[in-house]
């Protein structure tokens, strides 16, 4: 059978059992439209509301000034308090839903499949991991059909009402291939394409949650699909859930046969269903009828079916099917890539926070193995002999290849020098000083007692947050001049017993929340750097330790191309002072910076915010959703000569190194240099 007919015999039993679904709710759909036409916004249960304000409130997804004047003006019972919550989300949504609401789009595909000598348009599917592709089982109910499929990113017109060049990618079921035809999805492995890194790095993919509290009746949905196979298009808002069932949700939207596969959105682009049919209008038999009333036939066209509402698949209920599945440890790498609200990690008995990194201890393996790792050197005569490229690199680094990361560092600036029409680097040219391990012994070695991570319910700023009081000082007033820079309310607006912010999480925590929700990184990825920033600036012993370790690895003369990376930036700057009489850098680039901040930029050996004499020419570049530049542009408070560049970076890369490197931009800055 071909793959064209067995998707629409498979279609349509969907739609047969999602209209036996719609049917047999008519009376709780009832008595929600009669609460509705009653004036209830939410016609849901206290729980779920209950739920829904509070993970709007800890994502920060409703303005929180705005959420306590909603409260305040009068005194409110619990369920009326959340209504006002869930009403200001509903009705304002912020500047940020709009580039959001694109940025989740470019993670969706159209599908199409190979079939006697054409290629037909058969379904959408999107991006849940950086490699898997979610879509429905009557779209791709198996390998073989899979292998015949291809799917198409950015299938979409540009801003201008022109196509856009599209990306194509095969379809490896062979890696991984899983589906289901109760709940109608299917879970494939998407293949690399010219570009050997996961697709989800180039375009994004959605973080799937088996917690509650992503949608309630009465709140709208946004799908974003390819209709009839048509270019991408959105239904945004003009819906709303009507009912949930156990595995399904029934919801009010515009959509289109091809829409198959598409994810289902709330206002803050978290997918909480996946579309796979339409509910149509039947009569007493069962039978599908036409917007005439009449009988509907297979000759009639989807268009001349009577819909009466949509229904997708339960992202929770996928989840918990795929928690179940016997599978081998590569395809449980792979799923555990979902990330940690999926509940799908190797490690995890059950869904809940994301267990914080654990401090490596002076005596473990990772660091022992330190005093035998070194920094590289470049081989004699590369680029003249008299000219040096030197990355420093940031945390993080303890227990890695030197080696390895070089290639890392050479290959995104590689991908800029090609785009920027410039020659590529030779790995083996590049200086790269390694102090990762050193790092970490002297941060061990600063702790009065080390941390050791056990709870997985603790939070990440108390979790990370240093020992001793110099660095925990310095590392609060990192995270609050942060969060502020960022806009966060004042704490007298969020301490409000009425939302309940005061005593559920410290303040700590709520500014990193804060951070974590604006931007593009990890929670604990932000503590962890902005810990050790504070430890390296407050303990001179550690500062000592990381500068005299990047020293053994520098050149001693000529004229240097200085290219450095989070915490490395911090070093760098501080690196300048100590270098050798014979040495000018010629070019110093910063990337993903913490330097924008008084509270890093005060204590720094250059003495506060002034290019050193010796760095003839600085290039800062940074990402507006990555917090660790939460700084930048660093031009209105260092003077002499600085030049910013900001730039996009792909999600969950906002702070990578080899991301920031590959901007043609970046790359010509660094290649020039090299040039002479």
């Amino acid at each position: 059978m071909a793959a064209t007919d067995r998707s629409r015999e498979e279609r349509e039993r969907q739609v047969a059992a999602a209209a036996a679904r719609y049917d047999e709710t008519g009376d709780e759909r009832r008595s929600v439209e009669r609460q509705q036409d009653a004036g209830v916004t939410f016609p849901d249960s206290q729980e779920a509301l209950a739920a829904r304000a509070a993970r709007l409130l800890d994502r920060h997804a409703v303005p929180a000034a705005m959420v306590v004047e909603a409260v305040r003006a009068e005194p409110l019972a619990a369920p009326a308090a959340y209504e006002r919550i869930l009403g200001v989300s509903k009705e304002l949504q912020a500047w940020s839903f709009l580039p959001r609401g694109a940025r989740a789009a470019r993670t969706i595909a159209r599908i199409s499949v190979r079939e006697n000598g054409r290629e037909l348009p058969i379904g959408t599917g999107f991006l849940v991991s950086p490699s898997l592709l979610m879509t429905n089982h009557h779209v791709l109910p198996d390998a073989h059909t899979a292998r015949q499929c291809f799917v198409e990113f950015d299938a979409q017109v540009t801003v201008d009402n022109t196509p856009q060049p599209v990306t194509r990618l095969e379809l490896d079921p062979d890696g991984f291939f899983v589906a289901d035809p109760r709940l109608d999805f299917a879970l494939v492995l998407v293949a690399t394409g010219p570009d050997p890194r996961p697709p989800g790095e180039t375009f994004g993919w959605n973080r799937l949650s088996a917690q509650l509290g992503k949608l309630v009746i009465g709140e709208p949905v946004n799908v974003i699909g390819h209709p009839m196979g048509r270019l991408k298009e959105i239904a945004v808002r003009d819906n709303m859930l009507q009912v949930r069932l156990d595995d399904f949700l029934h919801y009010k939207t515009d959509t289109e046969p091809g829409n198959s596969g598409s994810p289902v959105f709330n206002d803050q682009w978290e997918v909480v269903a996946l579309h796979h049919s339409g509910v149509p209008r039947t009569d007493g038999q069962g039978r599908v009828l036409r917007r005439d009333g009449q009988v509907w036939e297979p000759g009639d066209g989807d268009d001349a079916i009577d819909w009466l509402s949509n229904e997708g698949v339960r992202v929770s209920s996928i989840l918990k099917h795929l928690a179940a599945l016997p599978l081998a440890a590569r395809q449980q790498a792979l799923l555990a890539e979902m990330g940690p609200e999926s509940g799908l990690g190797l490690a995890e008995a059950a869904v809940g926070p994301a267990a914080a990194p654990p401090v490596v201890a002076a005596s473990s393996p990772a660091v022992e193995k330190a005093t035998a790792r070194a920094g590289l050197r470049a081989r004699d005569g590369a680029f003249g002999g008299q000219r040096h490229l030197v990355f420093l690199h940031g945390r993080s680094q303890e227990g890695k290849e030197p080696e390895k990361l070089r290639r890392e560092w050479a290959g995104g600036l590689n991908q800029g020098l090609v785009r920027a029409g410039l020659p590529p680097v030779d790995p083996a040219d590049v200086w790269f000083p390694y102090y990762g391990d050193r790092l970490v012994q002297a941060l061990t070695a600063h702790e009065a007692v080390p941390h050791i991570v056990e709870a997985p319910t603790a939070t990440a700023a108390e979790v990370v947050a240093p020992v001793t009081p110099g660095a925990r000082a310095v590392y609060e007033e990192i995270l609050g001049e942060a969060a502020t820079k960022w806009y966060m309310p004042h704490e007298s607006q969020l301490a409000t017993e009425r939302i309940g912010l005061g005593d559920v999480v410290g303040a700590l925590q709520r500014r990193l929340s804060w951070l974590a929700a604006r931007s593009d990184l990890d929670a604990w990825a932000i503590a962890l750097v902005f810990r050790d920033v504070a430890a390296y600036l407050d303990d001179r012993r550690i500062r000592d330790e990381v500068l005299a370790c990047v020293l053994e690895t520098m050149p001693d003369s000529g004229e240097v191309v200085l290219v450095s990376h989070s915490l490395g930036t911090v070093v760098g700057l501080d690196l300048a002072t100590r270098l050798p009489p014979g040495v000018n850098v010629v070019h110093l680039t910063t990337a993903g910076s913490p330097l924008g901040l008084d509270s890093v930029y005060n204590r720094l050996l250059v003495g506060g915010p002034k290019r050193p004499d010796i760095v003839a020419d600085w290039l800062n570049v940074w990402c507006p959703t990555d917090a660790v530049a939460i700084g930048c542009p660093l031009g209105d408070d260092w003077a002499d000569g600085l030049s910013d560049l900001a730039v996009v970076n792909a999600r969950d890369r906002a702070h990578s190194i080899a991301e920031y490197l590959a901007h043609a931009e970046v790359a010509r800055s660094i290649g020039s240099r090299l040039a002479g």
